[in-house]
């Protein structure tokens, strides 16, 4: 059970952004029951994570790849439940969600995932990236490319984060709606 109580669905300073979460994404999520608590922090979140998962360029593969190692990295398996159907819709195979654990001596990598999967390890584990690593995402990807991969990483880093401080689950029970 998450450390403090989900927010109130049906609050008039929540309703406005409620209605339109659930327009966008069909219900709310327990993340966004949380975040509701701060309609202003709820609906900064809300656009950054849109840009981020639908208005980037970055290939849906790679996201999920990343982020389903970030869960695994941070522990958080609230943010690995809700993303793994979406990366194997994007195509991630089971074979690499179940390596991900120890990608560095799994052959079911190939080297652009390799490159993305040590720098979401370096961005997650010690922050700085070596130059190696940085070089190896290069090879792969344009400036543009570069930033979004960043930014989806820094981003899931502190989805997980929020959802392991506050101990959000998916097995919480869930607000109305």
């Amino acid at each position: 059970m998450a450390r403090i109580a989900y927010a109130d669905l049906s609050a008039p300073e929540t309703k406005p952004l409620v209605d339109r979460i659930v327009a966008e994404r069909g219900s709310v999520l327990h993340l966004y029951q949380m975040l509701l608590h701060s309609p202003p922090v709820a609906e900064g979140w809300l656009a950054y994570l849109t840009a981020i998962r639908q208005k980037s360029t970055l290939a849906g593969d790679i996201r999920e790849l990343v982020i389903m190692r970030i869960a695994h990295l941070n522990g958080a398996s609230y943010e690995a439940d809700q993303h793994a159907p979406i990366a194997l819709r994007e195509g991630v195979a089971q074979e690499k969600l179940d390596a991900l654990g120890d990608w560095p001596s799994s052959e079911a990598f190939d080297p652009r995932e390799r490159a993305v999967l040590a720098y979401a390890d370096a961005m997650t584990r010690t922050i700085q990236v070596p130059d190696h690593v940085f070089a190896a995402v290069r090879e792969h990807f344009d400036e543009r490319l570069v930033v979004e991969l960043t930014a989806t990483i820094a981003a899931y880093n502190m989805v997980s984060r929020f959802l392991e401080a506050l101990e959000i689950h998916s097995h919480d029970e869930r607000s109305a709606r």
